[in-house]
């Protein structure tokens, strides 16, 4: 028998919620088979049978494969009522019960009448009592009283050595079948172990297969192959979103400070790190002016240090009834830390947290989610890296900008005039035009004020107007498109100075003053 060390960490989360006496768990989860074998390793380690019932087969052996169900068991309730016969401890396991529960009166009767039974003789101190029911159902449909006497338990996912050996284990399944060439140094192999964070057994094996099975060949390429597999399976992660990050620190013009603090931190995520006496950085918070370059900051993050890049969508979060917003949060975050390291984007937090730092009308909800949101800010202690940005000021709770929240809370301007240039050149060159034939530096005296992503724009207009005219762009071509379309810092100059005043004064600069 094995010693609870040696058990799997799904394995030991059932035991040790058996041994304090918890007889009926319930499992929500995508990933069956990962549930039913932590059951049966948990069996093993107590000493226990297996029994599974399921609407197919009806009540079968759980440990040996091939032996016949028992007859006239199929229905949820004439399962229920034959596991209530068990005579000594049995790891029972109800698949997808949920609807029957729900639909059927008798199969609820029969399963109260089970877990009544189960829950007396723990109370009684039977030795061993009469088992655990374990129901393990693809989504959450249990009613009220389900859930009053039933502990729900979230199987842990897959984490460092575990995660190395699902990944040897993967390869050399393949390697079996057709040889491959693995080119590694340990430092990658690391990064791809760590980009695997977050999925399921399943699905990690089946990422490592479907790169390698491309070139039979796994190396540092690799990497951002792995990345993209992972965010394609977790397209429905809820109000987290996989963003795709193709944008490197240099095709971002200015922010020279930024860029300095965040090379620092470029491995801080890693092993190595920890090893050296640092702890995870926890974040940056973005303020500035609109279209200066934040969001595309938090992307070009992800992709200098090699992490997957996770947008917490705000808007997903609310829901009507009570207490399940604030549960997405919490469900939202802990994904975040087992998808760890991570890097986590919330754009627009003011927007994201409306009413935080006022009397609202939804009834302190915005509160309440903004105050959760805080404590996992002050208490994780897992590599997830948090990007904030926002524009008002005026919106963000006091709360927010104390200090020990963030790491550092960076103020992005309007680019001075050495980052114009070098917005300018990025621009033009993204639409595969010859810089030596274009005024740069009257482009970027015209473009005075504007932010980068005002640059860009004025760049499309005189591209448009150029391809309509039907020539060649020019110089004169984007700045008449300059003049055509002033910028905030002009349109909107009083709240754009009180803005860039408030920013001089409590935040550090992102970029070197000129």
């Amino acid at each position: 028998m094995k010693s609870e060390m040696d058990l799997s960490p799904s394995a030991l989360a059932l035991v040790r919620q058996i041994k304090k006496g918890h007889t009926c768990l319930r499992i929500v989860t995508s990933e069956e088979g990962d549930a039913r074998e932590a059951c049966v390793e948990a069996a093993m380690h107590l000493g226990w049978p297996v029994l599974v019932w399921d609407a197919v087969q009806g009540v079968h052996d759980g440990m040996v494969a091939g032996n016949a169900p028992i007859s006239g068991t199929q229905t949820a309730e004439a399962g229920l009522r034959y596991l209530q016969q068990a005579p000594s401890a049995v790891m029972m396991i109800a698949l997808d019960t949920g609807p029957f529960l729900k639909d059927d009166p008798k199969a609820l009767r029969a399963w109260r009448q089970l877990t009544d039974r189960l829950a007396a003789a723990a109370k009684d101190q039977i030795p061993g009592g009469l088992g655990c029911l374990v129901m393990i159902d693809h989504h959450d449909q249990g009613l009220e009283i389900v859930r009053a006497h039933s502990t729900s338990l979230e199987l842990p996912l897959p984490m460092g050595e575990e995660v190395a050996g699902l990944v040897r284990a993967a390869l050399r399944s393949v390697h079996r079948q057709n040889a491959l060439e693995v080119k590694l140094q340990r430092r990658e192999l690391e990064a791809i172990e760590g980009a695997l964070h977050g999925l399921s057994r399943r699905q990690i094996q089946r990422v490592i297969r479907d790169v390698v099975l491309e070139d039979r060949r796994l190396d540092s390429t690799d990497i951002a192959s792995v990345l993209t597999v992972k965010r394609k399976l977790l397209q429905d992660a809820g109000p987290l979103e996989p963003v795709e990050a193709p944008a490197s620190l240099d095709e971002i013009g200015g922010l020279v400070l930024l860029k300095q603090w965040l090379k620092q931190r470029e491995r801080a995520l890693s092993s190595d790190a920890s090893k050296f006496g640092i702890d995870p950085p926890r974040g940056v918070l973005l303020l500035g002016v609109q279209g200066a370059g934040k969001s595309l900051c938090a992307k070009a993050i992800a992709t200098a240090w090699h992490r997957p890049l996770l947008r917490l969508d705000a808007g997903a979060l609310y829901d009507k009834f009570i207490g399940e917003s604030e549960k997405r949060l919490r469900d939202a975050l802990n994904q975040a830390e087992a998808m760890a390291p991570v890097i986590l984007w919330i754009d627009e937090i003011e927007k994201a947290f409306a009413g935080a730092s006022s009397q609202s009308s939804d009834g302190g909800l915005s509160r309440r989610m903004f105050g959760a949101l805080l404590t996992w800010m002050q208490e994780h202690r897992s590599p997830v890296f948090l990007v904030a940005t926002a524009n008002d000021i005026s919106a963000l709770p006091p709360e927010l900008l104390r200090k020990g929240r963030f790491d550092e809370i960076f103020f992005v301007d309007l680019p001075g005039k050495a980052a114009r240039e070098q917005i300018v050149k990025i621009h033009l060159k993204r639409r595969k035009r010859d810089l030596a034939k274009f005024d740069v530096a009257r482009l970027v005296e015209a473009t005075a004020g504007y932010s980068g992503a005002e640059i860009e724009q004025t760049i499309i207009m005189g591209l448009y107007a150029a391809f309509g005219a039907g020539r060649e762009v020019t110089t004169e071509d984007i700045i008449e498109a300059a003049k055509a379309s002033p910028p905030l810092s002009r349109t909107r100059a009083e709240q754009i100075q009180e803005l860039r005043a408030w920013g001089k004064e409590r935040c550090r600069p992102a970029d070197v003053e000129e």
